[in-house]
């Protein structure tokens, strides 16, 4: 039998600007996110990412305890493990102060992948679109209001 060689990981990826699929869930993936204040604060501050971290969010759906984003760095923008552990802060306290709920809000890990071509995003999103009808929290993915996008991304 012939020896199989596998193909080498590649240690790294280069793209110009890549686009990220992100997932941040909360601690214990409690169910606190889709009360309508805390929604509204959560795409506030995705809304208010190129101002305050220098990241530029597509679309977006919150679930109850977890939220998928797309996103992109600016030329001015942190590294993003910097911006989610800025973003996870900023969120936590006004979600606190809202709901009194105490900490810790978020998990300290998050999920991240590269996507690499405008086919790989709009797949991306179809099935994360799709989450609240696959949760039985809607019958049709247009009736989830914790969703939207902020800026076109573009490849």
């Amino acid at each position: 039998m012939p020896e199989r060689r596998h193909l080498r990981r590649l240690h790294s990826i280069w793209l110009k600007k890549p686009v990220y699929f992100l997932t941040v869930c909360t601690a214990g993936r409690r169910p606190i996110l889709y009360q309508p204040k805390v929604a509204a604060l959560l795409i506030k501050t995705l809304h208010d990412a190129p101002r305050v971290h220098g990241w530029i969010v597509g679309r977006f759906v919150i679930m109850p305890d977890h939220v998928h984003f797309f996103c992109t760095a600016s030329s001015e923008a942190k590294e993003l493990p910097a911006f989610i552990k800025d973003w996870k802060r900023w969120t936590a306290r006004q979600i606190e102060e809202v709901t009194g709920i105490p900490p810790p809000i978020w998990q300290l890990e998050f999920f991240d992948h590269v996507l690499r071509s405008p086919e790989s995003y709009s797949d991306k999103w179809k099935y994360v679109r799709e989450n609240p009808v696959r949760a039985g929290l809607v019958a049709d993915a247009d009736a989830w209001p914790h969703q939207g996008e902020c800026e076109v991304l573009r490849f």
